[in-house]
């Protein structure tokens, strides 16, 4: 599994996807968020754990957390645990199994292909970031980080790593940001204000950023002085942040835009991707002090 997210070009706007289920519904990861599949196996029990948290395996010498997928989605156990399948995971710098009842094959599909969740039936709690129709069936994209963080707040972005940075003037400097995620819009705009970075425009994906700066360039502006740096996922519907990267790099009108990608998936295996669409800094989720350095290197 290891090289399977590696075999896309960088910047082509595709992923794959392992599709699995729980009970009767088909779900998503992507590929270069897998390590490996394994059969299931018997778990060690931990006293007063998450109640998503099944308990830990060893693997290899490492200790990883399990977690039962089914638990987190509401959902009831598979009744044939010795036919189960254990997903080992890595991203957001932490490694960990997902406990599913099976996985049956891997897609190749873009990221086009993805459509947002409807706020009519999503709810504020879901853990789906996308739908993916595919052979009549639909695959639903799953947010292992907001899991993730549900286990363990501590986790995602902190306030307080801004805080001992310290209050900088930055409100001229305009910065796009591409983040599918409300909660996470809700928390960069949060921490990059705390940093001195009022002047924040947000957009749910990789194609309304690029749309915004292709609008910018036909009315003539001068691009890179109306706006100073972006920042952006990966993971998004309809344009994913390594295509939106490629797309910037390669249009004369704004190619000296600085681009950040922030994300889970800036792992030492994955970060030649980043390299390879012109990134011009890659910091891993939820690493914020390091990315509001980073931003500060690079338009102050």
């Amino acid at each position: 599994m290891e090289n399977n997210g590696i075999l896309l070009e960088s910047g082509t706007n595709e992923l794959e996807i392992v599709e699995f289920g729980i009970g009767s519904n088909k779900f998503g990861i992507n590929v270069m968020k897998v390590k490996e599949i394994l059969n299931a196996e018997a778990v060690v029990k931990i006293p007063h754990a998450h109640r998503f948290v099944e308990g830990i395996i060893q693997l290899r010498g490492e200790v990883l957390p399990v977690i039962d997928v089914s638990e987190a989605l509401g959902f009831q156990p598979s009744g044939q645990a010795d036919l189960d399948k254990f997903i080992v995971a890595e991203f957001n710098q932490q490694k960990a199994v997902f406990h599913v009842h099976n996985v049956s094959q891997i897609h190749r599909i873009s990221w086009s292909q993805i459509e947002k969740p409807s706020e009519m039936y999503q709810g504020a709690d879901s853990q789906v970031i996308g739908v993916i129709k595919l052979n009549g069936d639909m695959v639903l994209l799953l947010d292992f980080e907001k899991i993730f963080v549900e286990i363990n707040p501590e986790s995602g972005i902190n306030v307080n790593e801004i805080k001992k940075l310290g209050r900088r003037e930055r409100s001229s400097k305009k910065i796009l940001a591409a983040e599918d995620s409300p909660l996470l819009r809700k928390l960069l705009h949060g921490t990059l204000s705390e940093a001195g970075y009022d002047n924040i425009e947000f957009f749910e994906n990789g194609k309304e950023a690029l749309d915004y700066l292709e609008k910018l360039a036909e009315d003539g502006a001068d691009v890179t002085a109306d706006v100073q740096l972006v920042i952006t996922d990966i993971e998004m519907p309809q344009m994913d942040g390594h295509h939106l990267a490629r797309r910037i790099k390669e249009n004369p009108a704004f190619s000296k835009l600085p681009v950040i990608i922030f994300s889970s998936l800036i792992t030492n295996d994955l970060r030649h991707r980043g390299n390879m669409v012109g990134a011009d800094g890659q910091v891993s989720k939820p690493e914020i002090a390091e990315l509001v350095l980073k931003i500060d290197e690079l338009i102050l």
